[in-house]
């Protein structure tokens, strides 16, 4: 059965089906799986994702490691002699395939017709194959063959700034746009993969194509003020969703480059939890998540890319992969397409990186949603929620465990002190007339 197709919510900052359903973005970044894994070792991958509540998965049609000249698994390269032109209907074949059976898992595609390294050569094995000319006919050819799937979503760019000092890229992707537009027109939901940092997703918010803008807080350092990005973001108009789409992957090393000190250590599950939450309350439509073996397939088939620990198969269950549905179930528990971030209600709010504090709440005050990443304290600002009683709960993002705290007359101000068995916690306040239910308990 198709999935219905997303489109963009009237107020701009949210994802919803064609039907109106809200659609909270839960991805996965398996960049590289249609060329290096085989179709069983596809399926198992997707059920996996199924199984732990993933709705996206982010794949790469010309992936980055030498994806042109190193034919994939089957022994078929993309392109006829690296002419965008002229793709192979063999290695296409299989792709029409496992699209096919993701949407039989459930599985919306984020599809990105070619990384970026394609398109300039900043860095990167290239080659650069694109212009704005043979772009859009790509981007044509593409969308006349995918048009009619529901579950496809086009992703342009690729880990790559559309301008850097003087060079300008953006003709080449308006150009690939354009080539996806003349056959789907509005039907076609586009956004960009940026490098990290906010000024690439500003530019690309500025473009007409893009539907909605992703950001990379990335995988160089820990704390990375992701938070500020979505927010900033957030706020221009015209509004547009806005999400973190590669955050710190799980076991992923930390500062990596030039040269990696085993010192800096990995990203655990702890990072992803602190990355994604506070993006995600900072008006995020959703997250995705990462983990540093999954994106390069990696096993003994492939030379590692810096220091993977893991298999891809041992990293479908690692720890912070398992705890993404515990974001996702707490913001559906809720009213979604009401939920505006809202950092007021803080009534101390905390300066390092570290011990950040995010908050978001219902526009009508009815509920409030606020991430504590240590064992802290915190003064809530009462002003914008509504109800003579306050119903408290701590969430537990490792467990998906909601113990509730009690009830409380409102007051202009309320402290709360996360449980000791952290580290992280999240403070829901409902107003109790309403009977939300259980956080994280979907349908009740």
């Amino acid at each position: 059965m198709a999935l219905p197709r997303l489109n963009i919510h009237p107020d701009g900052h949210f994802l919803v089906t064609e039907t109106g359903e809200p659609f909270f973005w839960l991805g996965d970044t398996a960049w590289t799986i249609f060329h290096r894994l085989n179709r069983e070792e596809i399926i198992d991958l997707y059920a996996n994702r199924q199984q732990k509540g993933f709705n996206v998965i982010q794949v790469m049609t010309l992936i980055e490691q030498d994806g042109l000249n190193t034919p994939n698994i089957y022994g078929e390269r993309p392109l006829i002699d690296n002419d965008p032109t002229h793709p192979n209907e063999a290695y296409f074949r299989r792709l029409d395939e496992y699209l096919t059976l993701a949407e039989q898992h459930g599985l919306y595609v984020c599809m990105l017709p070619t990384w970026a390294d394609k398109v300039t050569p900043d860095w990167g094995i290239g080659p650069v194959i694109f212009n704005p000319a043979n772009a859009e006919v790509y981007g044509r050819w593409l969308a006349e063959r995918w048009g009619g799937r529901t579950n496809l979503i086009w992703c342009l760019g690729g880990d790559r700034p559309p301008t850097k000092g003087a060079a300008d890229w953006r003709p080449i992707w308006r150009g690939m746009a354009a080539g996806i537009r003349s056959v789907l027109g509005a039907e076609a939901l586009l956004t960009y993969h940026c490098d990290g940092g906010l000024e690439s997703p500003s530019t690309i918010h500025a473009e007409s194509w893009s539907d909605f803008v992703m950001t990379q807080s990335g995988h160089w350092a820990r704390e990375t003020a992701g938070w500020n990005w979505i927010d900033t973001l957030y706020h221009l108009s015209p509004a547009k969703p806005v999400l973190d789409a590669e955050p710190n992957y799980e076991d992923h090393p930390a500062a990596p480059w030039p040269t990696w000190d085993p010192e800096n250590g990995y990203f655990r599950d702890y990072e992803v939890r602190k990355q994604t939450y506070r993006t995600v309350f900072a008006g995020g439509a959703g997250v995705t998540y990462g983990h540093h073996s999954i994106w390069q397939s990696w096993s003994e088939r492939y030379e590692a890319i810096n220091y993977p620990q893991f298999t891809w198969r041992e990293a479908l269950d690692r720890p912070g992969a398992w705890q993404m549905i515990h974001l996702r179930r707490l913001i559906e528990s809720r009213p979604m397409l009401t939920r505006i971030p809202d950092q007021s209600l803080l009534g101390t709010v905390q300066t390092g990186r570290g011990e950040h504090q995010r908050a978001c709440r219902d526009a009508e005050g009815r509920y409030a949603l606020l991430y504590l990443p240590g064992f802290q304290s915190v003064e809530v600002n009462c002003a914008a929620l509504r109800g003579e009683t306050l119903r408290a709960w701590w969430y537990n993002p490792r467990t998906e465990a909601a113990s509730l705290i009690g009830e409380f007359p409102h007051a202009p101000r309320l402290r709360f002190t996360t449980p000791v068995d952290g580290p992280d916690w999240v403070l829901v306040l409902d107003d109790a007339a309403v009977e939300f239910g259980v956080p994280g308990v979907v349908g009740t």
